[in-house]
């Protein structure tokens, strides 16, 4: 309950940590928009009585300013367009801009929000898909529908194939997927449906697929929660074998 000793206190220090700029992180923060969404989340599921309902509304404001969109001169055609970084001049990457949709959609910010669907534009130039959303120079050189990290410097933790294109890996995959189908896609658009087949290709509760033991609980947090927004209960793999994601990775982490 949100009157238990320990979970006050711990609102209090995550809403004690508002700044006047309407970012909620600590001092000397270098991630500020990342703390500033995992916050807002956590302050709406307590907001019962609509006490942070000002502190939320600022935070809001603060994410959405820090966002790479015309607001801070950054056009469309422009690759940073729609990202989200940690804040302040940090360049934009898939899993703040994930988290900053996260946020919004924890705000009762439908797909429609402006936001998000610039958002949207950032998400899909990070996926491994040569598509009228997707006309940067490496999207058709993997082609196999995962994602990657960071599109602005043409980097993937999982390195490059020999061909050059970007690996795609499983922590980005699945924050891609879901950020897509916060952003209102359905299964039947080819953004989505080649997502999904990296997923089926690629199942594992073992490892992050793409990056071995790096990021491995990143991976199941973005695994669960992807799947679950998307009312997946059971996955057939790339040989076609049924999985039920739930019961493998509890007991895989059990």
């Amino acid at each position: 309950p949100l009157e238990h000793p320990s979970v006050a206190k711990a609102l209090n220090i995550v809403a004690g940590a508002a700044r006047d700029n309407g970012g909620i992180y600590p001092d000397n923060s270098r991630l500020m928009m990342y703390e500033t969404c995992v916050a807002m989340m956590c302050l709406k599921e307590a907001n019962k009585s609509g006490q942070y309902d000002k502190v939320l509304a600022k935070a809001a404001a603060f994410v959405k300013g820090e966002q790479f969109t015309d607001a801070k001169g950054v056009e469309e055609s422009d690759l940073e367009y729609g990202g989200a970084g940690y804040g302040g001049k940090s360049r934009p990457d898939l899993s703040n801009t994930a988290y900053l949709i996260d946020a919004l959609k924890a705000m009762d910010s439908d797909e429609h929000d402006e936001a998000i669907q610039a958002a949207l534009t950032f998400v899909s130039r990070c996926q491994n898909l040569e598509s009228v959303h997707n006309t940067t120079k490496d999207a058709a050189k993997v082609n196999d529908g995962g994602f990657y990290y960071n599109i602005t410097e043409s980097t993937s933790a999982a390195g490059r194939t020999d061909e050059g294109g970007l690996r795609s890996y499983g922590s980005m995959t699945y924050a891609g997927f879901k950020s897509m189908l916060h952003a209102g896609l359905k299964e039947d658009d080819p953004r989505v449906a080649a997502a999904l087949t990296w997923i089926r290709d690629h199942y594992t509760v073992t490892e992050n697929p793409g990056l071995g033991d790096a990021g491995l609980y990143y991976y199941y947090h973005l695994f669960a929660k992807s799947l679950s927004t998307a009312g997946i209960d059971t996955l057939k793999d790339e040989n076609g074998v049924e999985h039920n994601w739930r019961e493998e990775l509890v007991e895989h982490l059990a």
